[in-house]
């Protein structure tokens, strides 16, 4: 019989047509994955021209080709006309140099100062449903302040792993998770074990795979407390502790945490500093987003009776995303929330363009997307230009909360 041909219920168990399919849509993408992404591939990082690498260091194109070059970047490209190229560790390089050289405070590398009480900064991105781009907007966030000199380190929290993907990890890549680092019995490893490199100099990963949905089954288990004895920290203590065993390497962390409050997320939102909620502007979503904030709040309360420390967060902020300027639903949902929570959403919102679209299906953040330099392309240059603006002006602001925790200007 064809395997293909739906079959009654009665006839064959549901958990075996799952399993059918599941073996089916496996085989699929593996042959997809093999097509457009070999297994010996790694993902790259494009090289910056003159004029954004001078953008990012705050300098005009004139200054940095004042520079050592032959000094600071031996190995730099050039292009036709003399055009110059930077890889992003060039690029901080260059940041290194000018904050040596500095004399007037501007701040080209703005490394946290532990000595002056500047904190990790841990930002939990989150939302009850998914839809929101919350994923899109984690690998954003960090790829925004690793290219503007932060030390930073990605933690995927989510069993889909979606983020791990779009920072060039594979969910079946047999490298340690970030749930070695958390989960119970002889396997735990530190977390300075399973954080890796990535492709994008400046930002770290610890990656997820479906095994992180063991936490959600063996943290209910190792509860009581006579197991809390033996087990070593209790479920919502074990990623801060692991997290501040690798808190002078980084700036700031952000956490993808999944789509739903299980016993991981709850971990994540105590270990967090900073909570940033994404908010997709329609009715059905802020419904979600209302069950959300109550179960969150019955939910860390409940762990703060179990011992758990009152969250001392930074700071806790709604950003509006995949917003539509020119839909009236869509602003009159964002004026209701401005209305109701004030200064907590962000003024600034993630625009729903087809440039965040195109570059997602590429597995790149718009960051990663070179502008193209085709003058015949100038609608597709507008588009781009467009996206990256509206990621720079919510990242920036986040990157202001960040340095106003510090106790920066």
């Amino acid at each position: 019989m064809n395997q293909h041909v739906p079959m009654d219920g009665a006839e064959t168990p549901s958990n075996q047509i799952a399993a059918s399919h599941a073996r089916l849509l496996g085989g699929k993408l593996q042959d997809l994955a093999v097509g457009f992404y070999p297994p010996t591939a790694q993902k790259t990082l494009r090289r910056f021209s003159a004029g954004e690498t001078a953008r990012l260091l705050g300098i005009t194109e004139v200054r940095l080709r004042q520079l050592p070059f032959d000094r600071l970047t031996p190995d730099l490209e050039i292009g036709p006309a003399g055009r110059r190229y930077f890889t992003l560790a060039e690029i901080h390089a260059v940041r290194r140099y000018l904050h040596e050289i500095d004399r007037v405070g501007r701040g080209y590398l703005p490394h946290r100062d532990a000595a002056k009480g500047e904190h990790l900064q841990v930002i939990a991105l989150t939302n009850f449903k998914g839809g929101s781009a919350k994923t899109t907007h984690t690998a954003g966030l960090a790829h925004y302040l690793a290219l503007h000199g932060y030390r930073v380190l990605a933690i995927d929290a989510d069993p889909q792993a979606s983020l791990s993907t779009l920072l060039g990890i594979r969910p079946d890549d047999s490298f340690p998770t970030i749930y070695d680092a958390v989960r119970y019995g002889e396997g735990q490893r530190p977390l300075r074990e399973v954080i890796r490199k990535t492709y994008f100099t400046g930002l770290d990963l610890a990656s997820a795979n479906l095994e992180l949905e063991e936490f959600e089954f063996y943290a209910p288990l190792m509860s009581s407390p006579e197991r809390r004895r033996s087990g070593g920290p209790p479920f919502f203590a074990r990623l801060p502790v692991a997290i501040e065993s690798v808190a002078a390497d980084y700036d700031v962390v952000v956490i993808d945490c999944p789509p739903r409050l299980g016993y991981f997320a709850i971990s994540a939102l105590c270990a967090a500093t900073a909570t940033l909620i994404t908010v997709h502007p329609q009715m059905i979503d802020l419904a979600s987003m209302r069950q959300f904030l109550t179960m969150m709040s019955d939910l860390m309360e409940t762990v703060q009776a179990e011992g758990a420390p009152p969250p001392a967060q930074d700071w806790f902020r709604y950003l509006i995303t995949r917003y539509d300027p020119q839909s009236v639903p869509q602003t009159s949902v964002v004026g209701m929330l401005q209305d109701l929570f004030g200064s907590y959403v962000l003024p600034k919102a993630m625009l729903q363009t087809p440039a965040v679209s195109t570059s997602g299906l590429i597995g790149q953040t718009i960051y990663e997307t070179p502008l193209g330099r085709d003058r015949s392309d100038e609608v597709s240059r507008a588009t781009y230009r467009r996206a990256l603006d509206a990621f720079d002006d919510v990242n920036r602001e986040i990157e202001a909360l960040i340095r106003t925790a510090w106790g920066r200007a």
